[in-house]
């Protein structure tokens, strides 16, 4: 039964994508997250996945009037907690994010709008996978391989430990 819920949970974990906030960069100044967004699609259920050095930065969820004037008071939620923080998208909607302590003047700032999932769609003909989307793709994809790598792998433990 534990197994079943455990699979069960990385099943569900496994349909979201995991969004890494400034790719390779970060979450970090000098980093164009307009221009990195606008490469990404955001879908209800995704996670953003931010690095940064807590020392430094925070992230705080914002409304648009305060993302647009850099105003870190009155935050709608801090999501800092260590530096690698995850944030759930929930809701199909914009989502504004800033750094405060002034460093959403130096573009430490990223808006988003997530979107509904995408409809299944039947497999694409050979003249369909031209027009396919390759990260998309990948980023739901290698998500389910690693849950169910990682449920394979925990089974084979306990089932080896209940035996000793």
């Amino acid at each position: 039964m534990i197994r079943l819920m455990m699979l069960l949970g990385l099943i569900e974990c496994a349909t979201s994508g995991l969004d890494k906030v400034g790719g390779k960069h970060g979450w970090d100044q000098n980093v164009n997250y307009t221009d990195w967004a606008s490469h990404q699609h955001f879908y209800l259920g995704d996670w953003l996945y931010f690095v940064f050095d807590k020392h430094y930065y925070n992230v705080l969820e914002v409304n648009q009037t305060n993302y647009e004037q850099c105003i870190d008071r009155d935050f709608i939620s801090n999501i800092t907690r260590g530096g690698r923080d995850v944030f759930h998208l929930t809701q199909a909607r914009p989502y504004y994010f800033i750094s405060s302590g002034g460093y959403c003047f130096h573009g430490m700032k990223l808006a988003i709008n997530v979107e509904e999932p995408l409809p299944a769609s039947p497999a694409p003909s050979s003249s369909d996978k031209t027009n396919a989307s390759p990260p998309q793709m990948i980023k739901h994809l290698i998500t389910p391989v690693f849950a169910i790598s990682s449920t394979l792998v925990w089974t084979f433990l306990f089932a080896q430990a209940t035996l000793s």
